[in-house]
């Protein structure tokens, strides 16, 4: 690294802190020089000069780039501890006013995330209910919504038959904060949802249904737990090992529209996501497909 850039960035006197007043060892020292000394090079090819100019979002970048390398989640975690050490110690001499990297997430975090049906997968729980199974209209309607339009399990079992606006093949959507959102439902969906309205639901309210769209056989709103029991119930019934939650069907909405090459505002609108770098956490699974794809297929993989 040239010497302009060291001074620059005050990478010295971020050595000299470490050693003195953090008392770190060797070892941790040149983790953590390696670790900076990597963001600024990184930070500087994106016309970064100075520690101001790296903002939260580049450094989101940065630890994606990282994931990209192919770096092992504990190398990872060991460089954002030490970019955060970097960042107090540039609060603490006064450099920097905010700190970029307050929010900056790691892979504890990433794998956070529920397993991803495949495609398939999503095609066989999708098939597994039955003209046999008294509720299916209902029940196959449900999911196809829950899939088509990646809802929030809240969201699916609060959303009332006036909001489906299906000559448009939308439904309307009250998300967190009390925020509305239409979200396009595709014609699968929107056909299901026809034959439901027109066929069962008529014959499960009786007055108790407050205009909710999803009826049990009492005729009163679905509750979540009873939701959970539905998909769980067709999730054995398709032979999916992977464990499935509500939650793991509005992952693989949003995953499988990624793979598809959807743009990343787009699925942060249908969402309902209010900042994107919450959507932005679908890219990991996504690169997750296209390095599997690499392996499987790359004559030099």
């Amino acid at each position: 690294m040239d010497d302009a850039r060291v001074r620059a960035f005050l990478l010295e006197r971020f050595a000299d802190y470490l050693a003195l007043e953090q008392g770190a060892s060797p070892r941790t020292r040149e983790a953590y020089a390696r670790d900076v000394e990597r963001l600024v090079d990184f930070a500087a090819a994106r016309g970064a000069r100075a520690p101001a100019d790296v903002t939260a979002r580049l450094l989101r970048e940065f630890i994606y780039h990282l994931k990209d390398l192919g770096l092992a989640p504990a190398s990872i975690r060991r460089g954002v501890s030490g970019i955060r050490t970097y960042f107090r110690f540039l609060l603490g001499d006064g450099v920097l006013l905010q700190d970029p990297s307050e929010r900056l997430e790691t892979p504890k975090k990433w794998r956070t995330l529920p397993d991803v049906l495949s495609v398939d997968d999503v095609g066989r729980l999708l098939a597994a209910p039955t003209m046999d199974d008294p509720l299916y209209f209902r029940d196959r309607a449900m999911l196809e919504l829950a899939y088509g339009a990646g809802l929030r399990v809240s969201e699916w079992i609060s959303i009332g038959a006036r909001d489906l606006l299906l000559d448009q093949g939308v439904v309307r959507v009250m998300g967190k904060g009390n925020k509305e959102r239409l979200v396009p439902i595709g014609r699968n969906a929107t056909a299901a949802l026809a034959i439901y309205l027109r066929e069962l639901r008529p014959r499960l309210e009786r007055g108790q249904g407050k205009g909710v769209l999803f009826l049990n056989a009492r005729g009163e709103p679905l509750s979540r737990m009873g939701a959970w029991k539905i998909l769980r119930k067709y999730v054995e019934r398709a032979g999916i090992a992977t464990r499935v939650t509500p939650h793991t069907l509005r992952h693989s909405f949003a995953t499988h529209l990624l793979e598809g090459g959807a743009d990343l505002r787009a699925v942060q609108e249908m969402l309902g996501h209010a900042d994107i770098s919450t959507t932005q956490i679908y890219t990991h699974v996504d690169r997750e497909y296209l390095r599997s794809v690499h392996r499987q297929y790359h004559p030099r993989s």
